[in-house]
C-alpha cells in the first residue's frame, strides 16, 4: 500500500510538470531569456541552472530540449509536445537527450564515458544534449576531465548543468557556462496552482487549506505538489484545513494567536497549559517549534511595519491580531524572544528532552521586560544624556569630583568654586565683593611647599605622578611661580615633566588648587640625591661587614642543643 501511495505521489508531481516556457511558475526572467537565445539562434553551449529544490531547474532544462529539438517548434520557442520527440525527452528516454544524475554518476570514469561518445552525432536530433542534475557531486578529477570538452564541445551539443549548491561547482567550469538563477516561487502563485490542481482531480478544497500546504512548501513548487498529493489520499472528496493540521501534526492559526496573546501579557502559567495541551492533541513539538519561530519572525515584520511582506505562520486576515500584540510587546521584545526560541530549536536537535528546552524558552520569554525602555536607556547613556532618577534628599548629596582646568589667562581669576560658599552667578558683575569669595584650597605663599605639593599629589594619581615623585624639592620662587626639582639622576623624569601637555596640565593643577595663575619650572640640582622620592640606602661598607655567627640567636640556639661549631657563614642574596 505504501509502494502505490509514492507511486502516486510521483505520478501527480509529473502529470503537472510544466511542458513549455510559459507554464514555468515563478521564472518568467529565465523562460523568457532562453526563448529570445532561440528565437535569435543565440544558444549557449553550455547553461547553469542554479535555486532551491523543487523550483523548476530540471523542468526548463528539458523544455529548452525540446524547443531546440522538436520539428514543430513555433515562432515563439514553444514546442509542440505531440510528436515523438517531445514525448521522449518529456518521459526522460529520448537517445539524443541524455539526463545524468551527478550524484550517482560522479566519477572520472562516468565523464571518460562522457567524453568519448560526445562526438557521436545525434541520431535523429539537430541537437545532442546533456543534462547534468546535481552537478556539484562530481568528484574534482571529473569536473577536470569535463573540463576540455565544455570549453570546446563539438558542434550541435548542448550542456545543461542543474544544482543547488553553484559554490561547491569549480570556478573553471562557472566561467565557460551562462548562468541562471532560479528564484523561489511566491505562495500566492503556488497557491494558484494547486488550486487548478484540486479542479483536475475533481477536490474540494478550502482556501485556507490551500494556502497552508502553499505556505509550508516555502517557495517550492514540487514540494506543494506532494503534499498537496498526500492531502488529497488523506482526506475525502471535501478538505478542510483541520485535515491539513492533522496530516501534517501543525497548530492551527487561532492556537498559535492564543499562545502568543499569554507570553505577551506574561501569564507563564496559562503559557505552559495551552502549550501542553496543543501537544496532548497531537501537535509535534519539533513542528510547533518551527511555527513559533515562524509567528515571532511574522511579528518582527508587522512591528517593522513592512506590510508588503507576507505571512508565514498564520493566514493574512490575522494581520490585525499581530498588530495589536506586535504593539504591545515593541519590537526589541519581540527579537530577544525570538532569539531565544532560535537558540533553544537548535539545542532541542542535540537533546532527548526537546519539551522541557521549549517550556524553559516559553518562561524566559514570558520573563522578558520592556526591552525597548532598556535600548533607550542605553541610547540616553551613549548620548552623554543623564536618566531620569527621583530627586535625592540634600543631604546625601554627593561631593562633585574635582576637574581640572586649563590655567586661566594671566592676571584673571579662575572662578574655583569653594565648598558651602556662595557662588556669583556667570551674569552678575564681578565686583570686589564677588571676587573676594573665589580663592583656592591651598595658600600660595612661601611655607606652604609642602600641603601644596601633596595636594598636587593627591589630584594626579596617573602615570605622570611615577614621574613627578622623583622631585626632591619644591619653592615657591615667586607671586605666581612653583619651581619642581630633581635630583641629577632623574633627568629623564624632568625631560617628561618638560613636554607641553604635561607642563600645561601640572600648571592647571595648581592653579586650581592655589586660586591664581601659576607658572611651572623644572629644574634640576646637581650632586644632590633625592630625599623625597629615593630611600636611603645602607653604606657600602656596613653592607659589606663580615656577618658573624653570634649576631643570629637561632644560630646561637642551634650550638646550645648540639653543640657544633660554626665553620663558614655566608650571605644570603
Amino acid at each position: 500500500m505504501e509502494q502505490q501511495q509514492s507511486e502516486h505521489y510521483t505520478v501527480l508531481a509529473r502529470r503537472f510538470r510544466p511542458q513549455a516556457f510559459d507554464e514555468v511558475v515563478g521564472q518568467e526572467h529565465v523562460a523568457q531569456a532562453l526563448r529570445n537565445a532561440i528565437g535569435s539562434n543565440r544558444v549557449a553551449h553550455a547553461y547553469l541552472f542554479t535555486g532551491a529544490r523543487g523550483v523548476g531547474k530540471t523542468s526548463m532544462a528539458r523544455i529548452l530540449a525540446k524547443s531546440l529539438n522538436c520539428p514543430n517548434v513555433t515562432e515563439n520557442a514553444l514546442p509542440c509536445n505531440d510528436c515523438e520527440l517531445c514525448n521522449g525527452i518529456s518521459a526522460g528516454n529520448d537517445v539524443d537527450v541524455m539526463e545524468i544524475d551527478g550524484a550517482s554518476n560522479r566519477g572520472i570514469d562516468d565523464i571518460r564515458s562522457l567524453r568519448a561518445n560526445v562526438n557521436v552525432k545525434s541520431m535523429r536530433s539537430s541537437f545532442k544534449i546533456y543534462i547534468i542534475d546535481e552537478v556539484h557531486m562530481l568528484t574534482k578529477e571529473a569536473f577536470n576531465a569535463l573540463l576540455k570538452t565544455l570549453e570546446e564541445p563539438p558542434p550541435k551539443v548542448k550542456f545543461v548543468f542543474c544544482t543547488t549548491e553553484p559554490n561547491k561547482v569549480p570556478d573553471t567550469i562557472l566561467s565557460r557556462c551562462q548562468r541562471f538563477d532560479f528564484g523561489t516561487i511566491e505562495t500566492q502563485r503556488i497557491a494558484e496552482r494547486l488550486k487548478q490542481i484540486a479542479e483536475v482531480e475533481g477536490k474540494t478544497v478550502d482556501n485556507e487549506a490551500i494556502d497552508l500546504v502553499a505556505r509550508r512548501a516555502a517557495g517550492s513548487m514540487r514540494d506543494s505538489q506532494s503534499l498537496f498529493d498526500q492531502l488529497l489520499a488523506f482526506g475525502g472528496q471535501e478538505i478542510s484545513a483541520c485535515d491539513v493540521h492533522r496530516l501534517l501534526g501543525t497548530a492551527s492559526d487561532d492556537r498559535l494567536v492564543a499562545l502568543a496573546d499569554t507570553l505577551v501579557k506574561r501569564d507563564r502559567g496559562r503559557a505552559l497549559e495551552l502549550f501542553g495541551q496543543a501537544l496532548n492533541d497531537g501537535i509535534q513539538l519539533r513542528e510547533f517549534t518551527d511555527q513559533l519561530i515562524e509567528y515571532f519572525r511574522d511579528l518582527i515584520v508587522v512591528a517593522s511595519g513592512a506590510d508588503a511582506c507576507g505571512l508565514m505562520s498564520v493566514a493574512n486576515s490575522k494581520r490585525e491580531l499581530l498588530q495589536s500584540q506586535a504593539n504591545e510587546w515593541g519590537l526589541e521584545t519581540i527579537c530577544t524572544a525570538m532569539q531565544i526560541f532560535a537558540e533553544t530549536k537548535g539545542k532541542m536537535q542535540r537533546a532527548t528532552y526537546g519539551r522541557a528546552l521549549a517550556e524553559l524558552a516559553l518562561i524566559r520569554i514570558s520573563l522578558l521586560q520592556d526591552m525597548q525602555a532598556v535600548a533607550d536607556a542605553v541610547a540616553h547613556l551613549k548620548n552623554g544624556q543623564p536618566l531620569s532618577a527621583p530627586a535625592r534628599p540634600a543631604t546625601s548629596a554627593p561631593k562633585p569630583a574635582a576637574k581640572i582646568q586649563k590655567p586661566p589667562e594671566a592676571n584673571a581669576t579662575p572662578p574655583v568654586e569653594k565648598k558651602n560658599e556662595p557662588i556669583a552667578h556667570k551674569d552678575e558683575p564681578k565686583s570686589a565683593e564677588n571676587r573676594s569669595v573665589i580663592a583656592g584650597r591651598v595658600s600660595f605663599s612661601p611655607g606652604h611647599e609642602d600641603e601644596l605639593w601633596s595636594q598636587m599629589l593627591s589630584e594626579i594619581n596617573d602615570m605622570l605622578s611615577d614621574h613627578i615623585k622623583k622631585v626632591s624639592e619644591v619653592a615657591i620662587s615667586g607671586p605666581n611661580r612653583l619651581d619642581l626639582t630633581f635630583p641629577k639622576s632623574y633627568d629623564f623624569n624632568k625631560q617628561y615633566c618638560e613636554r607641553a601637555e604635561v607642563r600645561t596640565r601640572l600648571e592647571a593643577v595648581a592653579s586650581e588648587l592655589a586660586g591664581q595663575p601659576v607658572s611651572i619650572g623644572l629644574l634640576v640640582k646637581e650632586g644632590e640625591r633625592d630625599d623625597l622620592a629615593v630611600e636611603a640606602k645602607p653604606d657600602v661598607q656596613q653592607r659589606k661587614r663580615p656577618l658573624e655567627a653570634g649576631d643570629d640567636e637561632f644560630v646561637a640556639s642551634a650550638q646550645n642543643i648540639f653543640g657544633g661549631t660554626v665553620v663558614k657563614v655566608d650571605e644570603i642574596r
